[in-house]
C-alpha cells in the first residue's frame, strides 16, 4: 500500500502505469489505494479559499489583534501594495488634530509611506526611533515622517539622535531641548506604524546592519524597531536595548493601535512572535503572508 500510494501521490504515476510496473492489475491498485486512505496512509485535504475578510478575521482571532487589513499578494511581491490596508487602519482609527502618529523604519514602512497616506489634517508626525548611520534608504526615518506629514497634511517633528548612542552620550543627547520634545511624543502615540524584522544572524542579509551581540540572538524570531522576542513573544534582551533611542516596549504596548507593515511568508514566524509580544496590535499585510501566519497553527 506505502509504495503504490507513493507511487501515486507523489511520483504521479497513474493507475495503469504503477500496475504494470508492479505486475499487478489496475483493480489491484484501486483497491490498495483505497485501503491506503481508509487506513491512514494516505491524508487527502482540500483547502478552503479564505476571502480577504476571512483572512482579517482569523488573524485578529489566532493573533489577538486589534485589527487587520489584507490586500491580495501582488504578482511582483512589491510592499507598496501595502499602502492601501494601512490607509484603511487609519482611517478606521478615526484620528483627530493633535494626535500623533510614529513612524518605524523598513522596507515596507518606506514603500507605504512613499506611496502616502489617507489625508489626516492636523496629526503629529514622529519617528519611532532615533536614526542609524546608514545609506540604505529604508532607515532614512526622518525622511519618512517628512514624507507622511506631506501627504497627510501632517506636522512634522524630529528626532536628530543615533537609535544607539554610547551609554555616555545618550543623556546628552536626550538632554536636548529639539530631541527632548520628539522624544516626549512618544508617551502619547496613538498610532504606530512599525516593521517586522527577521533575526539578524551573521549570515543573514540584514547582518551588517547590527551589531555583534544582535547577531548573537540565536533565540530571536524577529523584532520591531530592535526590540527582540522569540516565537512565543518572550523578549530576547541584547546588550543595546537599554542605551537606545526608540520607543520602549512599554510604549509600544500601551499605544492604542501598532500596525505591523510586513509581507513575505518567511516573515510569518516573527508577526506572530511580535503580535504575541504586544509590539503590535494591528497588522497590515497580504494574502500569502497571511495564510502562512494561520498555516503555523
Amino acid at each position: 500500500m506505502h509504495t503504490v500510494a507513493k507511487l501515486h501521490y507523489e511520483a504521479d504515476l497513474s493507475q495503469v502505469d504503477i500496475a504494470r510496473r508492479l505486475s499487478l492489475s489496475t483493480a489491484t491498485i484501486s483497491r490498495l489505494l483505497q485501503r491506503a486512505r481508509a487506513e491512514g496512509i494516505v491524508r487527502i485535504e482540500v483547502r478552503d479559499l479564505l476571502t480577504s475578510e476571512d483572512l482579517v478575521q482569523a488573524l485578529c482571532e489566532r493573533l489577538g489583534l486589534k485589527a487587520a487589513a489584507v490586500v491580495e499578494t501582488p504578482s511582483a511581491g512589491a510592499p507598496e501594495a501595502l499602502a492601501a490596508p494601512v490607509g484603511e487602519l487609519l482611517r478606521q482609527a478615526a484620528l483627530k488634530p493633535g494626535a500623533v502618529l510614529a513612524i518605524g523604519w523598513g522596507r515596507a514602512v518606506r514603500a507605504v509611506v512613499e506611496a502616502g497616506l489617507p489625508e489626516l489634517a492636523g496629526i503629529l508626525t514622529v519617528p519611532a526611533t532615533g536614526g542609524m548611520q546608514q545609506h540604505a534608504p529604508h532607515f532614512q526615518v526622518n525622511e519618512f515622517v517628512r514624507a507622511a506629514a506631506a501627504s497627510t497634511g501632517g506636522s512634522p517633528h524630529f528626532v536628530h539622535a543615533p537609535y544607539l548612542p554610547s551609554a555616555v552620550s545618550r543623556e546628552a543627547f536626550l538632554a536636548d531641548p529639539a530631541i527632548r520634545d520628539g522624544v516626549a511624543l512618544w508617551d502619547r502615540v496613538d498610532v504606530a506604524l512599525v516593521g517586522v524584522g527577521l533575526p539578524r544572524l551573521p549570515n543573514s542579509p540584514y547582518a551588517s546592519a547590527s551589531t555583534p551581540d544582535e547577531r548573537a540572538l540565536g533565540e530571536a524570531a524577529g523584532d520591531v524597531i530592535r526590540h527582540y522576542f522569540d516565537g512565543d513573544g518572550q523578549p530576547v534582551e541584547w546588550e543595546g536595548e537599554r542605551r537606545m533611542i526608540a520607543m520602549s516596549r512599554d510604549q509600544l504596548q500601551r499605544a492604542p493601535l501598532v500596525v505591523g507593515v510586513a509581507m513575505g511568508e518567511a516573515k510569518a514566524g516573527a508577526i506572530r512572535g511580535a503580535a504575541r509580544a504586544g509590539l503590535i496590535s494591528a497588522l497590515a499585510t497580504d494574502t500569502r503572508t497571511a495564510s502562512a501566519i494561520l498555516d503555523e497553527g
